[in-house]
Parts: C-alpha cells; structure tokens; sequence
C-alpha cells in the first residue's frame, strides 16, 4: 500500500530512472529517510530560498571526540530532526567512536508517526580527512 501522506519527491542522491528516463522519485519511508539525510548533510544558510532549513552538523568537524561534545552533538541532532522533521518522532541519537580514525557513526533511531513503524539511519561522520583521500592527488 503507498503511504501518500508522507510524501514523494526527487531521489537523493538524484538519479534518472533508465526506463522513463526521468528523474527517479522516492515515497512513502522512503522519502522520509532520505529526508533525514538532507537535514544531516544541509548546513542552515545553505539553502537561499529556506534559509532555516539544515542544520550545523558540518561545524562538529575537526573538533575533540570527548563525551562533553559527543552530547552536544547527540542533542543538536536530536533537536534538529525534531524541528525540522514533522513526520518523525521517538528520536533517539547515538554516537560512537568508529575504529577507523577520524570517523564517528552515528546511529539515528525514528518512528515514522504516519505508521507507527520504527526506522534507523547509520550515519557516519568524519571529524577528518579519511585516510589515503589525498594519495590519488600525489
């Protein structure tokens, strides 16, 4: 069954759909879940039209790893999906350090209201360059 109270729009990432060849559309969980992911990658400002809209997750990068900013971090994210994302709601966030240097996964637990169905986003985010990014540019 199509949930079209959550919505549908453009796929991101964008892709063209090699049958119509036309934009590729998400909807239902779907859309909401890639919505999430906007929020997450969006600095606020960034968007001229809706300059509210996103976040200011990106500025968490370079920054310690203590238990202090991992909180603030958790709480901002919380915060944001909770403004920014009416669909969702029993927002948990969860950020641990990953064993690979630099980088910290964070795990995004939501219920999609409409439904009531419990979905989860595995974010990583790194703090720094990943390693061998610049050896291709040697």
């Amino acid at each position: 069954m199509e949930q079209n109270f959550l919505g549908s729009g453009m796929k991101f990432p964008i892709q063209v759909n090699p049958g119509t060849g036309r934009f590729a559309v998400s909807s239902g969980n779907q859309s909401v879940k890639e919505s999430v992911y906007l929020l997450l990658m969006t600095n606020q400002g960034e968007r001229w039209l809706v300059p509210e809209f996103g976040g200011r997750l990106l500025s968490y990068t370079f920054t310690d790893t203590g238990l202090t900013m991992l909180t603030i971090m958790e709480n901002d994210i919380r915060r944001l999906l909770s403004e920014q994302e009416p669909r969702i709601g029993g927002i948990e966030v969860d950020i641990n350090k990953s064993e690979q240097p630099g980088c910290l996964i964070v795990n995004i637990d939501y219920i999609v209201r409409e439904t009531n169905v419990p979905e989860n986003l595995v974010f990583p985010f790194y703090l720094t360059e990943p390693e061998g990014l610049m050896n291709d540019f040697d």
